[in-house]
């Protein structure tokens, strides 16, 4: 069964057209140090799940682009690497602590769809972007949302 998720980025990070211009508009989406996103990339996140591409602490806040998941969960390899901003001196290759998945742009949106626009939006009260105190930069979409949004994505 397909899943559906939203991956929060920073533009000047990593953003929608960074992962445009990767070899293959593919890319691993690496260096979360959440635990409760890590065990969703580790333990849920799936090939075939689409993602929200959303880019967060910028100008512009929301959904840029969509992606789909072209390698299911596996260890992180930047927590192993010393000069890394991502390591983590307490996992190991025997027992990692991170752990990252393989996304492919599916496609841009010609326009940013805003947080501001989706917390007006009576349809969408499930996912974590408008519930208080939710954080993570790796979060579920409900089904319905996650296609309610995609058409308005799309109708921008």
């Amino acid at each position: 069964m397909m899943n559906y998720w939203l991956f929060k980025t920073e533009p000047d990070a990593f953003s929608v057209d960074d992962l445009a211009n990767r070899p293959g508009q593919t890319e691993h989406w690496d260096g979360i140090r959440n635990y409760q996103a890590r065990n969703f990339l580790r333990d849920k996140v799936q090939v075939g799940d689409a993602v929200f591409i959303y880019h967060s602490s910028c100008k512009e806040v929301g959904i840029a682009g969509l992606a789909e998941v072209v390698k299911a969960g596996y260890p992180d390899h930047s927590q192993f690497d010393p000069e890394s901003k991502y390591y983590d001196p307490k996992s190991s290759v025997d027992a990692p602590r991170w752990y990252m998945v393989d996304v492919k742009l599916t496609r841009k949106f010609k326009q940013v769809l805003t947080l501001k626009t989706i917390k007006q939006m009576q349809q969408i009260t499930d996912i974590g972007l408008v519930k208080k105190g939710h954080r993570l930069s790796i979060m579920p979409v409900e089904e319905q949302e996650f296609l309610y949004l995609l058409e308005q994505c799309d109708g921008l």
